[in-house]
């Protein structure tokens, strides 16, 4: 069964440095970094001290009110530093890697014949169960419950992402195991989205619903195909996985290793030669961009231009992420910016704007906002770039003033903050709607859970 999804809403963001298709190899890392803000709404329990010896796949903790739910390092080594901040929170745990890695041995799973319970207790186990986030909410799956539908889009259409076609080429085996053990955590079917006209490995793997996408984006958002397919309703739930996510979760049932290394993509105007590099989650920037990036005056992120998050040189790769973004830092102001005519920058406007005029051009844009935070100004740019079903102007503002009736009547069940990133992205009084959208989910999952 197949199904062609068409987006007509939405806007391409093309930059420069897009990653070349060849993949290099760079020193690995002699330090990673677990930051417990990946997993949003998670309070982490630690398992391991300063000190500690630990092997890649061995929880260093798990969640305060769940204990089942465990975090693995995505390294053998010692724990160096647990860095902490205000009231003891726990920000960061840094592990000096070993040389030669060692895995914890989860045993080898014959998928096919497993209960969906008994894939359920593994992946938990194996600390793989963080891969799998859940809508309503946009966090982490509760286990205790069962999905109408599993999701995983095969296609990442965010600016400079890297290619899933080319990522996860050679990867068939552990795509079809992960899914086939995805299936029997549903009752429902299990939908696989890829590009239209790609030649991706996720395409019409047996036991899954094939559909493929076309359009701008957010044509490859998760959000966008849940929207379109079976969207969520009040009482319901979906899951969904990154398709580079279904890569560890095959080998940890194909081999018993937890192993997290990913292709990333090197992007950004910033890096002098754009390309794909071997890493592990939680590997240093500076280690895989080492003699690649022109760091003065940059913003590093960890993550693509819309929804990452600034890391800067020092950081480390987000244990979600599969790119590396380096653009130049916004912090020049033009003299009367706003009253002349403007061809180096993309707007959905046209007014004293001309990206329109060249739709394949790729910009160097920088970080500046061109603008100030103020009230919200009713322009009609939001409904142009976002294609769910849902009235993206008054769902923020249902937000910001804590309308819970009516954010469900509105659909925040079915969204999620990088839904939203686009009309950040245009929106004239520079207001920040994916805090707003991450705020209004968090206060329903505290009052309705």
């Amino acid at each position: 069964m197949s199904k062609d999804i068409r987006i007509k809403k939405g806007l391409d963001i093309k930059l420069v440095g897009e990653a070349e298709k060849t993949t290099s190899a760079v020193k690995a890392s002699s330090h990673y970094a677990i930051k417990p803000e990946d997993f949003h709404n998670i309070i982490p329990k630690m398992l391991v001290k300063v000190g500690h010896k630990v092997k890649a796949g061995q929880a260093l903790f798990h969640s305060k009110v769940d204990e089942t739910l465990l975090f693995p390092s995505p390294v053998s080594g010692e724990i160096s530093e647990i860095v902490r901040g205000a009231k003891r929170k726990i920000l960061e745990i840094r592990i000096l890697a070993d040389a030669t890695q060692t895995h914890e041995d989860f045993g080898t799973k014959d998928v096919a014949k497993m209960s969906g319970d008994e894939v359920k207790t593994h992946l938990l186990t194996a600390g793989c169960w963080p891969f799998i986030k859940q809508r309503p909410y946009d966090v982490i799956a509760n286990p205790a419950n069962s999905p109408k539908a599993i999701f995983v889009s095969g296609y990442d259409s965010s600016p400079l992402a890297a290619d899933l076609d080319y990522v996860l080429t050679g990867k068939e085996a552990e795509l079809t195991a992960a899914l086939i053990a995805l299936s029997k955590l549903t009752e429902g079917s299990v939908h696989v989205v890829t590009k239209k006209g790609g030649n991706s490995p996720l395409a019409n793997v047996a036991g899954t619903t094939s559909h493929t996408v076309s359009g701008p984006h957010p044509a490859g958002n998760v959000g966008t195909h849940i929207n379109k397919i079976d969207p969520v309703n009040k009482g319901e739930t979906v899951w969904t996985v990154a398709a580079k996510d279904l890569v560890i979760i095959g080998e940890v049932l194909l081999t018993g290793k937890f192993n997290a290394t990913r292709t990333i993509a090197i992007t950004g105007s910033q890096i002098t030669k754009p390309q794909y590099v071997t890493g592990i989650a939680g590997a240093s920037i500076k280690d895989l961009i080492a003699g690649n990036a022109n760091i003065e005056n940059t913003r590093v992120i960890s993550g693509n231009v819309l929804t990452g998050r600034q890391e800067g040189e020092n950081g480390s790769l987000g244990y979600y992420d599969n790119q590396i973004t380096a653009i130049p830092e916004g912090d020049d102001y033009e003299f009367f910016g706003w009253n002349k005519p403007i061809f180096n920058k993309i707007s959905v406007s046209r007014a004293f704007t001309f990206s329109w005029l060249n739709p394949n051009k790729k910009y160097d844009l920088n970080t500046n906002t061109n603008g100030e935070h103020r009230a919200f100004v009713m322009t009609g740019t939001f409904e142009k770039v976002f294609p769910l079903d849902i009235y993206p102007m008054q769902t923020l503002k249902a937000c910001m003033y804590a309308d819970l009736d009516e954010m469900e009547a509105l659909g925040m069940y079915e969204v999620a903050p990088e839904d939203f990133a686009l009309t950040e992205f245009v929106c004239v009084s520079k207001q920040p709607h994916q805090k707003i959208i991450r705020e209004g989910l968090d206060l329903m999952l505290k009052e309705i859970g």
